[in-house]
This record gives structure tokens, sequence and C-alpha cells, in this order.
């Protein structure tokens, strides 16, 4: 089925939605200015209704179906990625433990570097085993916003993270 596009304007920059009846296939920021689109997909609308609640604080977990390409152990990261709390952060480590192999942190970094749905699958709750920011595809200005966001949605406030 072919892949329908829409554009999102969040408090964060515009994000490109892609998806169609089989699930939300990407997720991604874009850095230049694009015009939301005024007549969304009904295949996507959903999307956009639920960002809408959790940029607003409302919604603090997705109920959208995924269909991300992937290897299998991108997958399996991703999947794990989704069970991180809202508010909550882990390590690299921490997902490398859970998937039964300490010594996958590298490849755990790179699946998450490369995970395609931004904010749904929350790659920003993952932190450096130092508490310490790291990489993020949609910059670290935005991981650092999204994860404040999180933290003012359940104390009610925006709060110092650092």
């Amino acid at each position: 089925m072919e892949l329908q596009t829409s554009y999102y304007s969040s408090p964060i920059g515009t994000l490109e939605i892609k998806g169609n009846e089989d699930g939300l296939f990407s997720l991604e920021f874009k850095d230049e200015p694009i015009e939301p689109t005024l007549k969304i997909p009904e295949s996507i609308k959903e999307v956009s209704y639920q960002l809408d609640e959790y940029f607003n604080g409302i919604r603090k977990e997705f109920g959208l179906k995924l269909n991300p390409e992937g290897t299998e152990f991108q997958k399996k990261v991703w999947k794990e990625l989704v069970e991180i709390p809202f508010g909550k952060t882990c390590s690299y480590l921490d997902i490398s433990l859970k998937l039964g192999d300490e010594n996958a942190t590298r490849a755990v970094g790179n699946a998450n570097g490369k995970n395609p749905i931004a904010i749904v699958v929350p790659c920003h709750r993952v932190i450096g085993s130092t508490g310490k920011l790291t990489g993020y595809a949609g910059g670290l200005w935005r991981k650092e916003w999204l994860l404040k966001h999180e933290l003012g949605v359940i104390f009610g406030k925006q709060t110092e993270l650092f």
C-alpha cells in the first residue's frame, strides 16, 4: 500500500509523518520550514491527534500501529524503546542488558540513531550511562526539550534537567 505524507507543526519544529493503513512508517524532524498539511490523509490522521495530545500534556503513551522498516535487531531495540516510561530515561547499557547482551551497547546506540519514528518510539529517553545527553537525530536541543516537556507534564511545570 502506498505511503501517504503529512506535515505537522510542533513546538520544536516541523515533523514529517509517513504512513498508511499498515501503520506509521516514519515520523521525522525537518529543519526547513514546511507548511503543515491542511487536509491530512485519513490513514495518518490519528498520528496528528495523538501528537497534539502529547504536546498539550494530555497523552503519555501513544496508541498507534507502527510499521517501521529495519533489521530484526533494530526492531528489537525500537520495541524496547517503546517500553521506557514517559518522563523516565535509561542508558544504552540498560537496553543491551534487556536484550541479553551487555556488549551490544554500540549496536543499540546505532539502532537507536536509526529510529525512524521520533517521539512515538522515544529514543529521546536514552541517555549516556553517566547521565549526560548523548546524540539525537533531531538535535540535542530537541532531545532536551522533549525530556523537560515530559518532566513538566509529570510535575506540573517546566523543570531543570541538568
